[in-house]
Parts: structure tokens; C-alpha cells; sequence
């Protein structure tokens, strides 16, 4: 970095931009005169002079006597500390002088309350700044007596409890009832250990599941409710509807009662046939879903991919399944043994099974642009030919095999930006190349991030967990 890119860094640490550079200078070059000072950090001689008190009263350099005086700085790491130890005296004298404004307000402004202020009516409020709406469900939650009720995805069940975690927590030792119903399809298991971790020592945290989709919404002693308006998520992305209203109140809380009395608990969801429902959710994608899929074993993954394949063809769709970590021959031979008629489907242009080299690596080279060129001509191919739409299967392996995991990501992103053709893709990888990989966690992130739309794995050979999640 430059010596303006670290004076500009170095200036959020409570130093000038000047300053800055003057004690950059003179760490870098050591013992120094005002006059190398000058030179070095291109800071006028007269302004360097009258920067140096300060910067020795803060203890970031010290004087030298002697003819001509000069100076130097304390180790860089000892004065960021110095710098960050201060930072943290002003803010706290900051913070208390506020509380102590804070105080002397609510007394003078009691004191303009000349009258009773008449009783407020009911309310309807639209909130749309994201802030906003965490910040009056936290309000909610802390004003709660009784009973708070959410209905929830399992997208926004993780930020519920990233923003309120400590909320709710102290609203069940008060004695608030939670009741928290989560789609099924967002089942997974990590859920579970959040859970247990409010059982352990909160007993009247209750969750179920429901089978029915819903938008997120949160009721508060069945007196004031905030809606989503947006099944969408993450929270806050959409405005909310917050309402006091009685009959509102209660058309929400008869709503919650009978979804409540309609979905199961966890024990009923984690069952040995969890992969009934990956047939369900594979019917449920649409066109433009970028979907990441990740496997442990062949059989998961044949299981998956191809009931992706057989309901595309069931949909009078085009598919095309590149296949990389197979060669295309055995997932021929894999297709018809699941059921799939391949010769027929091949025959009439429904089925290509096309290898890392007829999609991927073109005479040998990987080019995200060529590839994504590609997809869109099957696409135009496929309506040509009569099909209603297109959907792709892609084996990532051979990025992998190659070396080319940063490329892949790229190509990922590019992939998730420009596909707005209406075709339904799905990207399948093999998490034993993820563990292996360098950083895995940070490139399940980045992979996560890339597939906008949802997210399933399999854990084991017979999918014991499956997780289904909007990225």
C-alpha cells in the first residue's frame, strides 16, 4: 500500500491524515530529523513541527535530544494499541455523557407535559428500512409479558435469532411463552442445535414445522403483529406491516393457532425418508432457480439428479446433463436403470449427456463465457424444437481435478448474474472435494452465495438430513 492508502487507514484510528503520514514516515525511516520528517511523509516543515506534540503526548513517538533533535517512533503495533485504547476512553466518556444528557432530558421533557396526553388509537404502520423493522421486533420482543408467536422460513429463523438471540432469551426467563413454526422444507439440522441450546435451560421455547409455505410474521401478546409483506427473504428486505389493530390482531393470531395445530414437531420431521421430500422440492423449481447440490455419495447423487432429470422430461422440458466425475456412458447406463428411456429421449433431442470436454473445457480450455454461450444456444435449440423450457445439470468434479476451483467460483458468479434466460440449472458437487480443498468453509460461502436460489445436501447414502435453503 501506498503512504496515503496507510495514512487514510491509519486515520480511523483517531489521527489526522496528516498526522497520520507524519508517524508512518517515522516509524519507516527510524531515527529522523524534522527535516527527513518533511521529505519523507511530503508534509510542509512548519506543519510537521506543530504535529510533533501531539504525537509525542500521545506516546507514539519520542524525542531524541541532541544537535539536531530527532526523533522516533514507538513499535507500530504498540502505538495502534495506544491509538485504539484511546479511541475506546473518548467513546466511553462519550457514551456517558450522552446517558447522562439522556437523564436530564426525560426530565425537562416531562416537564412540558402540561396535560394528559388523550390515549392513542389503533395503528397500521409500513416499515421498509431494514434497520427499522429488526429494530421494532426487538421492541416487540422486549415489551413481551405473555406470549410471542412466529412463523418463520428457515432463512429468516437464522436471522430471527442472530438479531434477538439475547431478547428472547430474556423474555422466556421473564416467563414469555415462544412458539416458532419453520417451513419444512427448510428443515435442517442445525436448527435443531440452536433449539436445543434454548431447551437446555429455557423450557417454554416451543418449535414445529408446517407443511404449508407462509410469510414471516411475529405476534406479541396477542395484542400487535408485524407481517411480512414479501414471502422473500433475508428479513428486512421488504417492507412490514406492523399493526395494533384488534381484528387484525386477531385474524393473525387465528391464522398462527391453526398452523400451529396443523404442523409437527421435530421428531416427526427427522425420519430415515427425509429424501421424500427431494422429489417434492425438484417438481417446485422455476425457471431462472440457480441451485446448488451437494452429495457424499454416487447414489445420492444419481438419486437426485436424476428424478431432476425424469421430471424435466415429465414437463415436456429439454435437459442436458454434463457429466464430469462420470464418464457420460455410465450415466447413461445409471439413467436407465433409474427408469429413464435414454435412447428415445436422445433420439428426439429431449436428453443430451454431454461430457466435461462437449461443455466445460472446449479444445481443451475452461472460458465461462463459451460455456455460458453454450447454454444459451441449447436453450434456443430446445424452443425450436418445441420443448416448453430447458433446464441443465452440471458435475463441477473436473474443476477441481483441474485445479481451477477460483475459476469455477467466477464462472458461478458470472452464471448467476446473466441467467436470465427462464431455464432451471443445477450445479452438483461432491463434498469430499470441498473438505479437501484448501479452505472449504469459505468455499461453501462463496459456492452459497453464487447459487441465489436454494440449496439441498445429502449427509449420507440414504440422504439421512437434507437441507433445502433460500441463499
Amino acid at each position: 500500500m501506498s503512504l496515503e492508502e496507510n495514512a487514510e487507514t491509519l486515520s480511523d484510528f483517531g489521527l489526522t491524515h496528516n498526522e497520520a503520514k507524519v508517524y508512518i514516515t517515522i516509524a519507516k525511516l527510524g531515527l529522523v530529523s524534522v527535516g527527513q520528517v518533511s521529505k519523507g511523509s511530503k508534509v510542509r516543515r512548519e506543519d510537521v513541527y506543530r504535529m510533533l506534540p501531539k504525537l509525542q503526548e500521545l506516546g507514539l513517538i519520542e524525542k531524541i535530544l541532541g544537535k539536531p533533535a530527532r526523533v522516533r517512533a514507538i513499535p507500530v503495533e504498540d502505538g495502534l494499541s495506544i491509538l485504539i485504547k484511546r479511541e475506546k476512553e473518548l467513546a466511553d466518556k462519550k457514551l456517558t455523557q450522552l446517558m447522562t444528557k439522556k437523564s436530564e432530558f426525560l426530565k425537562n421533557f416531562q416537564a412540558y407535559r402540561i396535560r394528559p396526553v388523550e390515549k392513542e388509537g389503533v395503528h397500521f404502520s409500513l416499515i421498509s428500512q431494514s434497520e427499522a423493522i429488526i429494530n421494532k421486533g426487538l421492541t416487540m420482543i422486549e415489551k413481551a409479558k405473555k406470549v410471542i408467536d412466529v412463523v418463520t422460513s428457515r432463512y429468516e429463523f437464522y436471522q430471527l435469532f442472530a438479531n434477538y438471540a439475547e431478547a428472547v432469551r430474556k423474555a422466556i426467563r421473564k416467563g414469555v411463552k415462544v412458539r416458532v413454526i419453520v417451513d419444512v422444507s427448510a428443515h435442517e439440522d442445525s436448527i435443531l442445535r440452536i433449539i436445543e441450546e434454548y431447551k437446555s435451560s429455557l423450557a417454554s421455547f416451543n418449535l414445529r414445522y408446517t407443511y404449508q409455505p407462509s410469510s414471516h410474521f411475529m405476534i406479541v401478546d396477542h395484542e400487535e403483529a408485524l407481517v411480512a409483506t414479501s414471502p422473500e427473504p433475508p428479513l428486512g428486505q421488504n417492507p412490514y406491516l406492523w399493526a395494533d389493530n384488534v381484528s387484525v390482531v386477531r385474524l393473525m393470531k387465528k391464522y398462527f393457532e391453526d398452523l400451529w395445530h396443523a404442523s409437527v414437531n421435530e421428531k416427526t420431521i427427522v425420519t430415515k425418508n427425509a429424501f421424500k421430500k427431494a422429489p417434492h422440492f425438484i417438481s417446485k423449481l422455476n425457471p431462472t432457480n440457480h441451485v446448488i447440490f451437494l452429495y457424499e455419495s454416487t447414489e445420492v447423487k444419481h438419486k437426485v439428479l436424476f428424478e431432476y432429470v425424469k421430471v424435466g422430461l415429465q414437463n415436456d422440458e429439454a435437459v442436458a446433463y454434463v457429466a464430469t466425475e462420470e464418464n457420460p456412458n455410465h450415466i447413461r447406463e445409471a439413467m436407465k436403470r433409474f427408469g429413464i428411456d435414454v435412447e428415445r429421449n436422445e433420439r428426439t433431442g429431449a436428453l443430451r449427456v454431454l461430457g466435461c470436454n462437449d461443455f466445460y473445457f472446449i479444445d481443451g480450455k475452461f472460458n465461462a463465457q463459451t460455456t455460458i454461450g453454450l447454454m444459451r444456444k441449447m436453450y434456443d435449440e430446445a424452443l425450436k424444437k418445441g420443448f416448453k423450457r430447458w433446464r441443465g445439470v452440471g458435475e463441477m468434479a473436473c474443476f477441481f481435478e483441474k485445479s481451477l476451483v477460483r475459476e469455477m467460483v467466477d464462472y458461478e458468479r458470472t452464471l448467476h448474474r446473466v441467467l436470465d434466460l427462464p431455464v432451471i440449472a443445477i450445479c452438483a458437487f461432491n463434498t469430499r472435494m470441498l473438505k479437501d480443498y484448501g479452505n472449504p468453509i469459505n468455499l461453501y460461502s462463496e459456492l452459497a452465495t453464487a447459487h441465489g436460489t436454494v440449496l439441498f445436501t445429502g449427509i449420507d447414502n440414504e440422504l439421512g438430513r437434507i437441507e433445502i435453503r433460500k441463499a
